[in-house]
């Protein structure tokens, strides 16, 4: 079943195309990454899903059924949307006593369970104004995670948390989903959205450019021997009698590329030591996934 559904959406403020004609299908008990830099219109898509604001052109379905249908049940979705408003002269407790009437919460301990789970236990009758940033995150969390929701969107979920609270919070959401519940997830840091997300969907410029799986992003980021050597001229000529795709670098080393050299280094050492030429320094360079994500969107310049 596919939860959410864009068709062809887009949305225009004056002269800025905030988001062009992106489609996104997303899929139950599946956890997506939207990723795009500040500005790039990921809010804007969000608060079109949550029917904060209309779309210009294009369609949006929710569990099969428009959003602008009236059987459409709000209480399956689960949302936060850039700062985390609270009450704040509520405590911890109060608020999300408030989020339970309205969710027509059921479950007695939900209330109690979630701000265990988030940490918040000794905030829990702490006013929201005296929280930190860190903890004002986590309630926003808690309000938007304490009905459990077929359906959970988050815009830039992990702002101000440390790294504890990140780690706890990417545990939690790896546990509804496999539950069965859907998360849409906006951020601009791809490192952490990589460790969740079984797909990724880039924006940039309003233009969805990319739409990956965790394993394709495995694939597509650069890997590469770096090699030094006593006599690099020698060792590049032995590498490419090998069939060894590898050039000569402007930092004194050599750069290998060839996919067999990537998955067995080893063999490289063993070719070069046989060549006379042992390795100084033989290093597996690994794209990390800003470069990647940066790379992406500047190919699309």
């Amino acid at each position: 079943m596919e939860v959410i559904q864009t068709n062809s959406l887009s949305k225009r403020f004056g002269a800025t195309l905030a988001v062009n004609n992106i489609s996104i299908h997303v899929k139950q008990g599946e956890i997506y990454g939207f990723l795009g830099l500040n500005g790039a219109g990921k809010t804007t898509l969000i608060r079109m899903l949550l029917g904060m604001i209309k779309p210009d052109s294009g369609t949006i379905s929710l569990f099969g059924k428009p959003i602008t249908s009236k059987s459409q049940n709000r209480n399956d979705i689960g949302y936060l949307v850039e700062t985390p408003y609270s009450y704040p002269n509520l405590s911890v407790y109060e608020n999300l006593k408030v989020i339970g009437k309205l969710r027509h919460l059921t479950d007695k301990n939900a209330i109690e369970n979630i701000i265990e789970k988030l940490k918040l236990t000794k905030y829990k009758n702490t006013p929201a104004q005296a929280l930190s940033l860190g903890n004002q995150q986590r309630l926003g969390l808690a309000k938007a995670l304490v009905h459990e929701p077929k359906l959970l969107i988050l815009d830039e979920p992990i702002n101000g948390l440390d790294p504890e609270g990140i780690v706890q919070v990417r545990n939690l959401l790896i546990e509804l989903a496999q539950k069965g519940s859907t998360i849409f997830l906006s951020s601009h840091i791809l490192g952490e959205i990589s460790k969740l997300a079984h797909r990724i969907g880039i924006i940039h410029e309003g233009k969805l450019i990319k739409e990956l799986t965790t394993d394709e992003l495995s694939n597509q980021i650069i890997k590469k021997i770096l090699v030094q050597t006593t006599d690099n001229q020698k060792a590049l000529h032995c590498l490419q009698n090998s069939n060894y795709s590898a050039v000569q670098t402007n930092t004194d080393e050599i750069e290998i590329s060839s996919p067999q050299a990537v998955a067995h280094p080893e063999h490289i050492s063993k070719l070069l030591t046989e060549c006379g030429l042992p390795p100084k320094q033989i290093f597996l360079f690994t794209e990390d996934l800003e470069m990647f994500f940066l790379r992406t969107i500047n190919n699309h310049k």
